[in-house]
């Protein structure tokens, strides 16, 4: 009998999560229909200039859209010598945001000034333990350089532990600088 109620429990839980996923997906697809987005399956290149509908979507994960708003400089000039400026993994990304959610009319959270948040958030790019949030590491890949500006749609799986545990996308409009 206890192995009974073990395995129907176990069942509940796995269709309770797979039906939140189930109902993220239609959320997020909801999103893209309403917005009216257009969905590229090839990265553009790095001379594209971005349609502000055009998002593309990032391969090996499910339902990460990238938008890229502002391309940040590629190259310094340093006297007679040019710098790449391309973002490398471990460098420290200071960040200031803005986040909502995908339903209509959502709130904003903005983390946009110091007005709305004294110090931006930092991170080391393709460090996890400090950053949990693959869909920031994608977006800063996708960016390359700083000063860039973009927008991601974040599936839970791709996002923060609480984003996860409650499985709630979310919309984050970023800009991006590396600190020396």
């Amino acid at each position: 009998m206890a192995a009974v109620l073990a395995l129907v429990t176990t069942a509940c839980n796995n269709n309770t999560y797979n039906s939140l996923r189930q109902q993220e997906d239609k959320l997020i697809d909801n999103f893209v229909s309403r917005n009216g987005l257009k969905i590229l399956t090839e990265e553009p290149a790095v001379d594209h200039v971005w349609d502000e509908k055009e998002y593309y979507k990032v391969p090996g994960y499910d339902k990460l859209y990238f938008h890229l708003i502002e391309r940040g400089d590629s190259i310094r000039i340093e006297g007679e010598d040019t710098v790449d400026l391309k973002i490398l993994a471990n460098d420290l990304i200071v960040v200031r945001y803005k986040k909502f959610g995908l339903m209509e009319y959502a709130d904003t959270l903005s983390y946009w000034t110091t007005l709305d948040q004294a110090y931006p958030d930092e991170f080391h790019y393709y460090n996890t333990s400090e950053c949990e949030a693959v869909a920031w590491h994608e977006a800063v890949r996708l960016m390359k350089y700083p000063d860039s500006q973009c927008e991601i749609i974040t599936p839970s799986k791709q996002g923060f532990e609480a984003d996860q545990t409650s499985v709630t996308p979310y919309v984050y409009i970023m800009k991006i600088k590396v600190k020396q």
